[in-house]
């Protein structure tokens, strides 16, 4: 192996010392003797065909050494590490005659003792063995152990008289080999017959309504996975049929093959038992026949650790509910019946047992319940006795983070909360939510009037109220959005306030919403008004903020400076004005923002003579400012619904979809019929002075994740979002558009340096209302808890259906898709188990904003890769 890297400064030399030391152990045989084999490959074959699935792949006992892009990290780390660094520390001790003398006059035993203790001694070639890999060296018992493992597999799949054997084939590189699993499967058995013999009538008359969805079919070939699957859906129907004691091991299957059937005939007479209810006592096992237990009582204890004796309670009736309390009941009736879903005189129903300890929990009042059920001697009736501890009313909270964004350098935020529960009786609970943030920054418009090192401030509260089920007047809702769902109302209230970020905005919002979950694989949120104002405080620090369109203007001004460009020495006059150094005509500056809005007057009312090409830029620099610093009221609705399959934090194959819609200014704009708005000079029409914004939007998410083997993940991402202005509007307001880049989007651009379409950075912060997405990612494990990424990013942004008329901003059908930005790269990872910190390199791999025929690799290079920090996975 030989690599050559440029020792053009000190980074390449200190680059190429980390692979020199790496690369000394490139030899994966170091631990490896004469006469073993290092393992490199394992192949099953089925009947001459190539096994690939996964789970077969997993009946494998022995694995090779797992590699990094093809290179064997992990085995080689485990063979820097010292066998036995004891010994080797000791044969260095002796080695020279009084050394160990010279040492003790030195140190002392001890510590010459716990040198030999130390991390770089011992712990270093410890901690190498722990996260490294030991060689795999070909262990033939662990061979036949597997070829087990898949001969009793395929078993399961009805190949009963399958063979396996197995071959080790050795490489051209020596000692080192493959393995070749054969397994020669045979005809599989068919279920010819089923039969069932069940002992109790209840579960007789209960399997006969249910036996036409059974999972076990004649004629179909033997397969141990369904008839696991059919006890699991038997089991749940019964236990949600009344029976609350039926065990799952009472159902087994008798197989047999009759003798009579020809040689070849592979079929199979399946009989289904149901037994009795066994129990346990301590001299014996009885049986006894499954009976439906019908409740004849539900208590509900609302404050049992308080009391710790039930008899004790007071105790009122609501709907068939005995509600006991201590002193004081401190909890509406209908509150807590609506979260119990046993009623009295109805049957068992395991569901009913699940839905009510989420929807308890659900309500945020009360700590995990406890359910327990009980029956009399003489079997009269089951009694549900629900158990719960009250949460404290008052809590209080605190939040702090720490950022980084392309605004502030380092930023400090503070959260504090108060939260109040079960406000009104009807577990409402209401929470207030402060926020506070400092930020330090080194732009020049800032510094300039302020030179503290805490320079930025954001700060704001949030007060929220909820209540658990769907509010909405003279609706009975409960027969659309059943409480099994887990309905909730929420208010909220919110205020912000900047200054020295941005142009200083403060916002006010409001929203009433709803939200009800009916599995835990789906969930849907209704927004009925979101109401949002936003305040633009400082609109004179435009130009300041938004650079490069103080750059653009500039740029145009300078052409503007001469005084033969004017025939009236008063125009110059007044013009030299608008600049900050009149005198030196190198470079004047415009003055902001007496001098800029001086200049785009003079250039738009045609005060000043320009051409075309700078009255349109300027145009367009102008709208663009009036759009970005105007208020903005925003009156809308909106609706989402999220789905997805994953069972669990572990599951790494499964989906999820997202769907949302939005309309806003609909009902103001009807309102206007009724009322009189005000008009602005554009005819637009104003609440409180301010245009309010009409458009309809709608967005689609989806997500697939494939698990491949070993903690090796494919992930991939599409989006497709629009929002359509119409109306009252022209564009879509600023913090409803979209952009692109960042670190949860096209990696190789920063945030809002991609697009609209193939321009190219025009704007400080570029954004539009049309954006695709598409994103794919390799994951695999590096060393311990480091993972390791391979991405592909691709998407724009686009101009549609709006103001813009640039044609390099627009989406202009099918030959716009050639505006797609690539973006392809690397990550390195660290988990945490609960969070994860992520460093990806993004590069430019294709470039919209190039010309045409240098679109491909163009930057592709570390000069123009954009470093992106994130946490946790970007999707």
């Amino acid at each position: 192996m030989r690599i050559v890297l440029p020792l053009k400064n000190s980074s390449a030399k200190i680059s190429l010392l980390f692979f020199a030391i790496t690369l000394a152990s490139c030899n994966a045989l170091k631990r490896v003797d004469d006469d073993e084999l290092l393992l490199t490959k394992n192949t099953i074959y089925a009947d001459e065909g190539k096994v690939s699935d996964e789970d077969i792949q997993s009946l494998i006992i022995q694995y090779p050494n797992s590699t990094l892009l093809g290179y064997p990290l992990r085995l080689n780390l485990y063979n820097l590490a010292k066998q036995n660094p004891d010994s080797s520390f000791q044969s260095w001790l002796y080695k020279k005659e009084k050394r160990k003398d010279r040492l003790v006059k030195l140190l002392s035993e001890k510590q010459v003792d716990r040198l030999g203790e130390s991390f770089m001694v011992k712990g270093l070639s410890e901690w190498l063995k722990k996260i490294g890999e030991p060689p795999a060296i070909i262990d033939t018992s662990e061979t036949r152990r597997s070829l087990e493992r898949l001969k009793a597999y395929y078993s399961t799949k009805g190949y009963f008289n399958n063979n396996t054997t197995f071959t080790i084939d050795t490489l051209k590189r020596a000692n080192r080999a493959e393995i070749n699993y054969k397994v020669t499967l045979g005809k599989p058995y068919i279920v010819d017959s089923i039969t069932d013999k069940i002992s109790s009538k209840v579960i007789d008359s209960i399997y006969q309504l249910n036996k036409e969805e059974s999972l076990v079919v004649e004629g179909k070939q033997f397969d141990l996975v369904d008839f696991d699957t059919e006890r699991k859906r038997l089991t749940s129907i019964f236990r949600n049929s009344g029976i609350r004691k039926f065990q799952e091991s009472s159902i087994n299957y008798s197989i047999t093959r009759d003798s009579t059937k020809s040689g070849d005939d592979q079929k199979m007479d399946i009989a289904l038992n149901i037994d009795n209810l066994r129990t346990r006592s301590d001299n014996a096992i009885t049986t006894s026949d499954y009976q439906i237990e019908t409740f004849k009582e539900v208590n509900i204890y609302t404050d049992f650790i308080l009391s710790g004796d039930e008899d004790q309670h007071n105790v009122i009736k609501h709907q068939n509910y005995n509600i006991y309390y201590k002193d004081k009941l401190r909890f509406k009736p209908k509150t807590l019946a609506d979260a119990i879903f046993f009623e009295k005189d109805s049957i068992y129903r395991e569901i009913n047992r699940s839905r009510t300890y989420r929807q308890i929990t659900n309500l945020n009042v009360f700590k995990y319940p406890s359910i327990s059920f009980s029956t009399d001697s003489l079997q009269t009736g089951l009694t549900a006795n629900i158990y719960l501890t009250e949460r404290p009313k008052y809590s209080l909270g605190m939040e702090l983070d720490v950022s980084h964004s392309n605004i502030q350098q380092v930023g400090l935020a503070f959260s504090p909360s108060l939260q109040a529960r079960n406000l009104f009786k009807g577990a409402e609970n209401l929470s207030l939510t402060g926020r506070l943030n400092v930020g330090s920054s080194n732009d020049q418009s800032i510094t300039s009037t302020d030179n503290r090192f805490f320079n930025l401030l954001e700060f704001g509260a949030d007060l929220n109220l909820t209540f658990p089920r769907i509010w909405f007047p003279f609706v009975n809702t409960g027969k659309i959005i059943p409480s099994y769902t887990l309905p909730q109302t929420r208010l909220s209230l919110g205020t912000s306030s900047q200054k020295n970020i941005g142009l200083d905005k403060k916002t006010f919002n409001s929203i009433l919403g709803y939200n009800w979950t009916p599995s835990d694989f789906k969930r849907n949120n209704l927004e009925l008004l979101n109401i949002q104002f936003v305040n633009n405080v400082n609109t004179d620090r435009f130009f300041n903020v938004y650079q490069n369109s103080y750059e653009r203007l500039d740029n145009i001004a300078d052409k503007y400076d001469e005084p033969d460009e004017f025939t009236d020495p008063d125009i110059y006059d007044a013009f030299t004005e608008f600049f900050e150094t009149p005198d030196e005509i190198d470079n004047p500056e415009l003055i902001i923002p007496s001098g800029t809005e001086g200049f785009t007057n003079a250039i738009i009312e045609r005060t000043v003579p320009s051409t075309t090409e700078d009255y349109n830029e300027v145009r367009s620099i102008e709208e663009r400012r009036v759009r970005l610093t105007e208020n903005n009221l925003i009156f809308a609705s909106n609706y989402s619904f999220s789905k997805n399959n994953q069972n669990g934090i572990t599951d790494n194959s499964f989906h999820r979809f997202r769907f949302k819609v939005e309309s806003a200014g609909n009902l103001l704009s009807a309102l206007s019929y009724v009322f009189p708005f005000n008009e602005n000079n554009d005819g637009d029409l104003l609440v409180f002075s301010v245009p309010y914004s009409q458009y309809f939007k709608t967005e689609f998410d989806y997500i697939k994740y494939w698990d491949l083997s070993r903690s090796n993940v494919l992930a991939f991402r599409s989006f497709f979002g629009i929002a359509i202005p119409y109306g009252n509007s022209d564009n879509i307001p600023f913090v409803r558009s979209y952009f692109a880049g960042g670190s949860n989007d096209n990696r190789a651009w920063n945030p809002y340096s991609l697009g609209p379409g193939k321009t190219d950075e025009i704007n400080d912060f570029n954004e539009a209302n049309l954006k695709l997405a598409l994103n794919l990612e390799y994951r695999f494990p590096v060393v311990g808890n480091i993972k390791g990424a391979l991405f592909a990013d691709a998407g724009n942004i686009w101009n549609v259906f709006d103001s813009e008329d640039d044609p390099d901003k627009t989406f202009n059908g099918i030959d716009s898709l050639t505006d797609i930005a690539l973006g392809t790269g690397f990550g390195i990872r660290y988990d945490f188990t609960y969070f994860l910190i992520r460093v990806d390199l993004g590069f430019k791999t294709y470039n919209p904003a190039e010309e045409t025929s240098k679109r491909w690799f163009r930057d592709y290079n570390f000069a123009n890769s954009v470093l992106q920090i994130g946490i946790n996975y970007p999707f």
